[in-house]
């Protein structure tokens, strides 16, 4: 059963804490040694340039110690939410669940490797504060982005979104870097059109917001593959991804374009 078991109160009465600019959400499946570091790393980075934010810890099913570390850091930083999950949600459920507890106006996810450098970060949350656009992803395919990771996984991701360019009319080049940031609005307005539950959820909802009209801004990001950081099965996990984009297209040509049926 899936369940919140902590939430660290705000800092002060209701009426403030309703005055949350910024929701950072790390989605966390065991994540033990990892998670203080990223917490710690987010929140260095957001106080630099924004006052008033949360830190969500969307704690997925973990079999390690991850819920156990993310309720105690929870307790001692009054800018950090836990969520627990007894079964396995996967990353899609597990940021649909905490988006949907958010107070911020900002809402933005973050893989908690740390892969994409976290300079970015203002970056990515002024497109949508400042700039206003609806949605804005990381990419690690354009020409200014600094990519390191091995041969094979680069060839792959790039085959992937060429196909769904090709396939989904998309005109983003990476889909699923794990760093993005969303309009409150504009996102709750198409969350519950986006069905997968695990990796295709970025790819989904990039493509869908698109469809719908929204605005989206890529960035080119320093991302560099941690050692022991991916939790993508590279050969099951693709099948299934581009089996996600056949289905997509498929029901996109069978006139459920925007509907969100068929997954």
């Amino acid at each position: 059963m899936a369940h919140e078991s902590h939430e660290s109160k705000a800092p002060a009465g209701a009426g403030e804490a309703e005055a949350v600019e910024v929701t950072v959400v790390l989605p966390a499946h065991n994540e033990a040694e990892r998670i203080e570091c990223a917490v710690e790393e987010t929140e260095r980075a957001l106080s630099s340039f924004c006052r008033r934010y949360e830190i969500i810890i969307a704690e997925d099913g973990s079999t390690d110690n991850t819920a156990e570390i993310a309720r105690k850091i929870a307790e001692k930083r009054k800018n950090v939410r836990f969520m627990h999950s007894d079964e396995r949600l996967g990353r899609g459920r597990a940021l649909n669940r905490a988006f949907k507890k958010a107070r911020g106006e900002v809402l933005a996810y973050i893989d908690v490797d740390l892969s994409t450098d976290m300079r970015h970060l203002r970056e990515l949350i002024d497109a949508i504060r400042v700039e206003k656009y609806d949605f804005a992803t990381g990419s690690r395919l354009l020409k200014a982005s600094h990519t390191q990771r091995s041969l094979k996984r680069e060839a792959m991701s790039r085959l992937y979104n060429f196909l769904v360019r090709l396939l989904l009319r998309s005109k983003l080049r990476d889909h699923q870097c794990g760093f993005k940031a969303f309009s409150r609005d504009a996102l709750f307005s198409i969350l519950d059109e986006v069905e997968d539950k695990h990796w295709f959820w970025d790819t989904e909802l990039l493509v869908k917001a698109q469809w719908r009209g929204f605005s989206v801004k890529e960035i080119p990001v320093h991302w560099e593959e941690r050692s022991g950081g991916t939790k993508v099965k590279l050969l099951k996990d693709s099948i299934s991804m581009l089996s996600n984009v056949l289905k997509m297209w498929l029901n996109e040509r069978c006139g459920e374009r925007g509907k969100g049926k068929g997954f």
